[in-house]
């Protein structure tokens, strides 16, 4: 997910005041509400098989080309919608430059109808709600699912994905995927070395010693040039040490959230990391860089989410097996157990308000939520879908279970963050101090409060939108 230049949420808003803000999702008859119409077209009677109203009008989609690719939105999505739409035709894109190429159409007021708003350079969701860009998507969770009219969308996806797309009340953002998060290694390389994955903190370090004094590869390397690969073990490691309030308290901008103590011991040891046991040459690597150089066993371990075997599969060897673990434990009276991991629905959709065919829009979210596009996905991009059941009897690659696997045995041990999606400035504070602790510029106190000093000025800065958890 490579990184490029955001615009601040001030010059988002400066560009978005230039055209008026859309209407919201107007109520509708039973089976389920619809959009307002757009246009002076007659709108289009709904029914529980078109429950939004979907005409003739051609349908624009863009979608992020990352780690997934792009084929699963045009061999998979786009047939399924063609198949009951014929008359609609899509006109399908991509690219790795979310911001810089759709912003102006923001800013023109011709945004497209179906953006998958995601990667390092994702637009600011925070701003694009507080300027209303952003299409309620409630109805959709109350539409009949594509699969079965008596099944509603809600009831296939879980929670989470309701929760964390969800701003002053209003579902804005589909997170499409179970990003699941950890340390990636090959399976097959732990196995021939005799390498037992770390269950503590202390074999942790004992493991990365030994694979360093062994010559083989580095211990240990992450996106140098994206260090928020980086920071989010080490948010993940400060709410295993002092529970899942550390990340709330910091999603709230609430005092001191960056400077306890849970957040003090995991940035310093975070900080030996980089000291002690980084592949060289780290800090000037991208996220590409230092995954292709696992694949050619050149470090062992790297931060990544479940989009990276599919990401890497180009250039990974056919036996190296991925797999994932959890961070280890890490004072011994950590208040969330080993297992405990950081996963949170992401290749977040949305539709914008200001589309030319919001209910098209619509419509094709729901035809990625049925079961045979979901599961169809989750095989082709090997990774795991938010819609329940999606991937029953189908084949998982090995990376793609060790993160199911993860996941499952985390149980209710689950955690996330808001601050990056509400706040891109935090984030952009977050990625530039990371670096800096990684490569010893900065100690990890000046680290946690530069980054305190940061959420207090956005806390203080009235133009700027606040939510809470």
């Amino acid at each position: 997910m490579p990184d490029t230049p955001r615009l601040s949420r001030r010059e988002l808003l400066r560009a978005a005041s230039l055209v008026p803000v859309a209407g919201a999702l107007a109520a509708c008859a039973t089976p389920a509400a619809k959009p307002a119409a757009t246009g002076s077209a007659a709108p289009v009677a709904t029914s529980a098989a078109n429950p939004f109203g979907v005409g003739g009008k051609p349908l624009e989609v863009w979608i992020f080309d990352g780690g997934f690719g792009n084929a699963y939105a045009t061999d998979i999505h786009q047939p399924l919608f063609k198949g009951k739409y014929p008359k609609v035709e899509i006109k399908h894109n991509f690219t790795k430059e979310i911001t810089k190429v759709l912003q102006p159409r923001f800013a023109n007021g011709s945004p497209p109808d179906v953006i998958d708003n995601s990667g390092a350079n994702a637009m600011d969701f925070g701003a694009l709600v507080q300027d209303g860009q952003m299409q309620d998507l409630t109805p959709l969770l109350d539409a009949p699912s594509w699969d079965d009219p008596a099944t509603k969308v809600r009831d296939l996806l879980d929670p989470s994905v309701i929760e964390i797309g969800t701003y002053d009340g209003k579902f804005n953002v589909l997170g499409y995927v179970n990003y699941i998060f950890g340390i990636w290694y090959s399976q097959k390389v732990f196995r021939d070395n005799g390498w037992v994955v770390p269950k503590t903190w202390d074999e942790f370090i004992k493991l990365s010693e030994d694979i360093k004094k062994s010559g083989k590869m580095a211990p240990f390397t992450y996106a140098g040039k994206f260090p928020q690969y980086l920071y989010e073990s080490l948010l993940t490691m400060a709410a295993k040490i002092g529970g899942n309030e550390v990340l709330v308290n910091i999603d709230n901008l609430e005092d001191g959230a960056w400077t306890t103590d849970a957040m003090k011991q995991s940035a310093e040891r975070w900080a030996e990391v980089g000291a002690k046991f980084v592949m060289e040459g780290t800090s000037g690597l991208d996220h590409v860089q230092t995954q292709t150089a696992q694949n050619k066993y050149k470090v062992a371990m790297l931060p990544s989410g479940s989009w990276l075997e599919n990401e890497q599969k180009d250039t990974t060897p056919a036996d190296f097996e991925y797999g994932v673990f959890p961070i280890p434990d890490v004072t011994g009276s950590d208040k969330l157990p080993y297992g405990m991991v950081h996963a949170q629905p992401g290749e977040t959709f949305f539709v914008p308000s200001k589309a030319a065919n919001v209910p098209g829009g619509i419509e094709y979210l729901r035809a990625m939520l049925s079961k045979k596009a979901a599961g169809d996905f989750s095989e082709l991009v090997r990774t795991v879908s938010v819609v329940k059941g999606a991937g029953d009897g189908r084949p998982l690659s090995p990376g793609a279970k060790s993160a199911t696997e993860a996941v499952a045995a985390a149980g209710a041990n689950v955690v996330y963050w808001r601050w990056e999606r509400w706040y891109a400035q935090l984030k952009d504070e977050g990625i530039a101090a990371t670096g800096e602790l990684m490569t010893g510029r900065l100690a990890p106190d000046k680290y946690l409060e530069r980054m305190q000093k940061k959420a207090d000025d956005l806390k203080k800065d009235t133009a700027i939108k606040k939510y809470k958890r």
